[in-house]
């Protein structure tokens, strides 16, 4: 499992190819389950976004969704916390069964001493960036991170459109990463499909979060085959 999911977050140029984090956003919660086998063959992570209706207007799930998750697969977990004060939560996030634990910046009183304890609980760590929200303001803290998160819509809805002016983000903050010689991965959520991901990937995303154009309408698996082949991915 530690070898798995190593590999699964390394640096992009190792493999040349995108990580596809399934969002359950999007999905049938109470299928799910049946659905996680076959899904497993399929995608690389599955994104987990918490949401607690103060950061952000709506509410999703906690601890006992990603609990119940974590015992029946071993899939990496990767857990978007859209929730003030988040670190008041991250020893119960890992030990719901979150492999890595990202937060936004503004929920937290400092970003750096939150980063670390992340870590010190031994998950990956992320930063999200929101819509709006300079993606130069992390830079401070890029060397200590392991993914970077890129809102692609505003933060707190699903099914969102894609807002075009985020895709310079990415590109800045992929050319600050490969000067730098740093090893975080860059993530985007919100609004990514079949038509924007491939340009997505060749501006420097590593990771790509996709729900809606997974499990928003057809059969999740074959959805995710399609993806997959436009990307080239296999």
């Amino acid at each position: 499992m530690g070898l798995i999911i190593y590999l699964k977050i390394a640096p992009f140029h190792l493999f040349c190819m995108p990580i596809i984090s399934a969002s359950i956003l999007s999905s049938d919660v109470c299928d799910l389950a049946r659905q996680l086998p076959e899904l497993c063959k399929e995608t690389d992570w599955l994104h987990l976004d918490v949401m607690d209706g103060n950061f952000v207007p709506n509410i999703t799930f906690g601890f006992p969704v990603i609990k119940s998750l974590r015992s029946k697969t071993k899939m990496f977990f990767d857990t978007h916390l859209m929730v003030a004060k988040p670190d008041r939560y991250f020893e119960r996030f890992a030990e719901s069964g979150s492999n890595l634990i990202c937060f936004h910046a503004e929920t937290v009183s400092e970003s750096k001493k939150a980063i670390k304890a992340v870590k010190d609980l031994g998950c990956k760590v992320g930063l999200a960036v929101n819509n709006g929200i300079a993606v130069e303001s992390i830079f401070p803290f890029l060397s200590e991170l392991d993914l970077v998160l890129v809102m692609g819509v505003q933060a707190g809805f699903g099914a969102q459109q894609f807002i075009e002016g985020n895709i310079e983000k990415i590109k800045s903050l992929k050319r600050k990463i490969v000067s730098e010689k740093l090893h975080a991965l860059v993530s985007v959520d919100g609004g990514v499909n079949g038509q924007n991901a491939k340009k997505l990937a060749d501006a420097g995303a590593d990771v790509l979060v996709i729900g809606n154009s997974i499990f928003g309408k057809g059969n999740p698996l074959q959805n995710l085959k399609s993806l997959k082949q436009m990307l080239s991915i296999r």
